[in-house]
């Protein structure tokens, strides 16, 4: 292990409130505990539970960093006892618990993923909470299957890029709405099939129309509220919806008839909570599947805009603005 600073750059919550309360600041390094490294940051993701959390609205699991940033990728400055799998100066990408927004950033060694080949610092930052987010609700939770077909709402956001690159990876058909004609064109260079403009077209009818009056086999969804019963009117029988977020609210009135009649699943999960062993499980799951596709290029990262760590306030305006598309990340420097 090298030397550690005394002290780190940060990115502070003052207090809940808009992007004006994240303060830049000064902290001593943290130290890994059992099972854990400690990473020398050196660019962070930038995800909407930042929002979140800055705004006071996502309670933080117990003992985890009270710093935003779930997401980083940089080199390993430590390893705390018990940890086999890395060695100091490996450079990783890794979902973090938290703290993120800093020059260092401890997380369960399990989290850690190689950073691709050919991928940049800040590419690699991009990659851990979209591509975890993905495999769990898509691939695990909704369980897409060969052959089958895929709707992303939010076809343009970070989440919505990596969805439509890993589900046309796999082969299947994807289609994905978005905000703005652009937007929609975005979506389709990435793989959709059909861009969706949903200020101006009925997601419902285009999907009818396009799987032939079928529906699509599974949704993707961060915006809940009255989308849900008109996402039940486009799956196919046996058809899953996954919900990732409520962006559109967290409440709707469900003609439960549809779920009956046509053997249809509603199902959601949050990754923060989920446990340490779980979510190594997934690590494992993406190293296997989703990193050899990423170095061979056929998913590649969508980097939007990159902001030096002190300008983190700028990065979560434009995050609140939606007018992105890809990723946000923070470059992070000493």
């Amino acid at each position: 292990m090298n030397a550690l600073p005394a002290d780190m750059p940060v990115v502070e919550i003052a207090q809940p409130g808009g992007p004006e309360v994240l303060r830049p600041g000064r902290r001593p390094p943290p130290s890994p505990r059992a099972g854990e490294v400690l990473i020398r940051v050196a660019a962070a993701g930038v995800n909407r539970p930042d929002v979140l959390q800055r705004q006071g609205l996502y309670p933080l699991p117990p003992g985890v960093s009270d710093l935003p940033g779930l997401e980083v990728a940089g080199t390993v400055a430590a390893v705390g006892e018990g940890v086999t799998g890395w060695r100091v100066g490996d450079a990783v990408c890794a979902l973090t618990p938290g703290g993120g927004y800093a020059g260092y950033c401890t997380t369960p060694a399990g989290q850690c993923l190689p950073v691709p080949h050919g991928l940049s610092m800040i590419e690699a930052a991009s990659l851990p909470e979209t591509c975890f987010t993905v495999w769990i609700n898509v691939f695990d939770r909704a369980r897409l299957g060969p052959g089958e077909t895929l709707l992303v709402q939010g076809g343009s956001s970070g989440i919505g890029v990596t969805a439509i690159q890993m589900a046309r990876a796999f082969g299947h058909r994807v289609f994905a709405t978005a905000g703005t004609r652009d937007k929609c064109r975005a979506c389709e260079v990435l793989g959709a099939e059909r861009g969706i403009d949903y200020r101006e077209e009925d997601f419902v009818a285009v999907v009818k129309e396009l799987t032939g009056g079928k529906g699509v086999d599974v949704i993707l969804d961060m915006v809940g509220g009255d989308y849900v019963p008109r996402e039940l009117k486009c799956l196919a029988a046996d058809g899953r919806l996954s919900l990732i977020a409520f962006l559109g609210g967290s409440r709707t009135t469900l003609d439960m008839s549809d779920i009956l009649y046509r053997r249809l699943t509603v199902t959601g999960s949050t990754l923060r909570p989920r446990s340490v062993e779980y979510k190594t499980a997934v690590a494992d799951a993406l190293r296997q599947h989703v990193w050899p596709r990423i170095e061979a290029g056929t998913i590649k990262p969508v980097i939007h805009s990159v902001f030096p760590l002190e300008q983190a306030a700028d990065a979560h305006r434009l995050m609140e603005s939606s007018t992105h598309v890809g990723k946000i990340v923070l470059s992070v420097g000493d």
